[in-house]
């Protein structure tokens, strides 16, 4: 008897010493000021305590809440071994009829090829593979690019650091992303909605690019002008581009509306855009694309005012305008802007369509400061490829010395440096970065790798601190009132026994919280509603408990012989009830969203830390006190 006494004594003892430590960081991080919060941070010492604590719920402690969609249209045209008109228009009428219907892309898809006698050998598989065969890797093609986004957004979460974050599936093309207690939600959004597509690829050749300006200025210049108008004669394309860096170097600006720049009424052009640019003066007449371009670096690339922007990008998505473009080659701008006196200009590039390198040859990025005289203080990335990477690097800079390399991400140009000589060690760096906020962005994406398919955030909701603070408290107030009322009323209706039975309550609460900071639970409104859930639940374990006592008193028995029985019969009754309610929380788990698993997690835990308290330990405390004293009455 007395040994098993003294072991349920040592496991109660080892369990509110577990409780206790496992409590501690929660209690140093809400008790830390805002100061010491910083410095904490500052020297890296916040993030373990953080890791340590019992994690709060985006309803607890404010958030973002993002759905992103991947893009299964645009990942099943890559797939595609022949891109053409055709599979254009039947890609482009599935996804309509997918924005309006509930079916899924890919069975709209083979429906509209089935209507036009199309196989789907044509553009994917090979020559003789059925409909059947191909819809079905195109289904896995599907599924997969899911789980790699799924897992790729959940490697960029973890790196920015965010506590507890939730990524889940929503559908067949849907990801549900919570990131509880995140500040910066702009940098949040940027960082899971970049595709993060890394590129090198050659630039195209000055003269080729002045000519490719010169034809579209001439394009933009006849339909100024009008139908009849017939473009002038082309100057030698070399003295014709030398000729208009000149013009552009020693631009005269000069403000105009959109509508003048295109020929519209104000209406029109404001309708489209910004309402003014600013063109060079002296050329605008007879070079209307040029005059709004200005040279302020040199070389392969152009720039182009910030408030001209909008409308070279107008102007460039026109169909006769992207026909002067060579078949081979892209106009894309720089991730970046910069600076020449007060004025901001984004560059503009002529760059290879295809490039020679990809980002899924990467195997590691890292922010280092430049140490050279034109990087040197600013962020850089450097990065190393894997050895087949390694190999096709080494090849293109040693085929292309001298030459410009564009490095692109998702279609931006970071850099693009001349090469100097081969590089034969898979190394390399970007440069050109904006701050170290933005290269820590760039390593993580790097890093984690790009998405199979772009995704687009089709709803964003952020809840601010104030109304996390705001459930905390109510939430708070509630289990400690319902705490409060059935203590009082276990005081005055059991008396002495009640006293036991709050102890009770008091060690299920405090292991109950305990193990959600050890087993890294999240702690959500619904959650607390649970623990005022366990608390009735404990309550009810002890009154059945305690009412057996008082039948078996009144029936004669002694003290010892009473507490024996009367946990004897109730036992029953109590795990009857508590096992049920727990596999109804396990149910509510399963199939639960994530506000219902924060409830399901804390009953559970409860129910079964109730189990413990509710017949261990207020039985190990009623034989200590019946081994020590001879008692004649129970306090009952």
């Amino acid at each position: 008897m007395r040994g098993k006494l003294l072991f349920k004594t040592i496991l109660i003892v080892l369990l509110v010493a577990w409780a206790l430590y496992a409590l501690w960081p929660t209690f140093r991080l809400y008790t830390l000021t805002a100061d010491q919060k910083a410095e904490y941070a500052s020297s890296g010492r916040l993030i373990p305590i953080m890791n340590k604590s019992v994690r709060l719920g985006l309803d607890l402690q404010g958030g973002m809440y993002v759905t992103l969609e991947v893009d299964l249209p645009t990942l099943i045209q890559q797939l595609a071994k022949v891109q053409d008109e055709t599979l254009n228009r039947l890609i482009e009428s599935s996804k309509q009829e997918m924005n309006v219907s509930s079916e899924d892309f890919l069975v709209i898809l083979n429906r509209h090829f089935v209507k036009e006698n199309i196989p789907f050998n044509r553009y994917w598989g090979e020559y003789g593979d059925s409909n059947a065969k191909i819809l079905d890797y195109l289904n896995k093609q599907a599924s997969e690019a899911m789980n790699r986004s799924l897992e790729i957004l959940r490697n960029r979460v973890d790196q920015f650091g965010v506590s507890e974050p939730s990524i889940q599936h929503m559908g067949t093309t849907r990801i549900l992303i919570e990131l509880p207690g995140i500040s910066d939600t702009e940098q949040a959004k940027n960082l899971i909605g970049k595709t993060a597509l890394l590129e090198f690829a050659m630039l195209k050749d000055q003269s080729v690019f002045g000519e490719t300006i010169d034809r579209i200025d001439k394009v933009v210049a006849a339909d100024r002008k009008g139908p009849a108008a017939k473009p002038a004669a082309a100057e030698p394309a070399a003295k014709d581009a030398d000729r208009k860096d000149a013009d552009r170097k020693d631009a005269q600006d000069k403000a105009i509306s959109v509508g003048e720049l295109f020929g519209e009424s104000g209406a029109a052009g404001e309708a489209n855009g910004d309402t003014s640019v600013v063109v060079d003066e002296g050329t605008f007449e007879e070079n209307p694309f040029i005059s709004l371009l200005r040279n302020t670096q040199g070389g392969h690339e152009v720039s182009v005012p910030i408030e001209n922007v909008k409308a070279v990008d107008r102007i460039l998505a026109r169909e006769d305008v992207r026909n002067c473009i060579p078949p081979d080659a892209q106009l894309l701008w720089s991730s970046e802007t910069h600076n020449v006196g007060d004025k901001v200009f984004r560059e503009l590039y002529l760059v290879k369509k295809e490039a020679e390198l990809t980002g899924k040859y990467l195997t590691n990025a890292q922010v280092t400061i430049g140490q050279d005289v034109q990087s040197a203080g600013r962020p850089e990335v450097n990065f190393e490829l894997n050895r087949q990477g390694a190999r096709i690097f080494s090849r293109v800079s040693g085929a292309n010395i001298g030459k410009r390399l564009a490095i692109i991400l998702d279609k931006r140009v970071v850099s693009a440096p001349t090469i100097q000589t081969k590089i034969p060690d898979g190394r390399g760096r970007i440069t050109g970065i904006g701050d170290m906020q933005e290269a820590k962005m760039m390593q993580i994406v790097l890093r984690a790798g790009a998405l199979p398919a772009p995704v687009s955030i089709i709803e964003e909701r952020v809840i601010g601190p104030s109304l996390g603070l705001d459930s905390i408290t109510k939430g708070a107030w509630s289990a400690l009132i319902a705490s409060i009322l059935v203590v009082v009323f276990m005081l005055v209706y059991y008396r002495g026994a009640g006293i036991i039975a709050n102890i009770a309550l008091f060690l299920n609460i405090l292991i109950l919280i305990a193990a959600l900071a050890q087993f890294r639970f999240t702690l959500t409104m619904p959650g607390i509603a649970g623990i005022v859930l366990t608390i009735g639940m404990a309550v009810d374990a002890n009154v059945l408990i305690f009412e057996r006592i008082r039948e078996e008193l009144t029936a004669g028995k002694t003290v010892r012989a009473a507490i024996e029985a009367g946990y004897t019969k109730a036992f029953t009754a109590i795990a009857d009830a508590n096992v049920t309610t727990i596999l109804t929380a396990i149910v509510l788990y399963y199939f639960g969203t994530s506000a219902i698993r924060g409830f399901a997690v804390t009953l559970m835990i409860g129910l079964v830390v109730n189990l413990f308290t509710a017949i261990v330990v207020t039985r190990t405390i009623y034989d200590h006190i019946t081994s020590r004293f001879t008692l004649t009455k129970l306090s009952i």
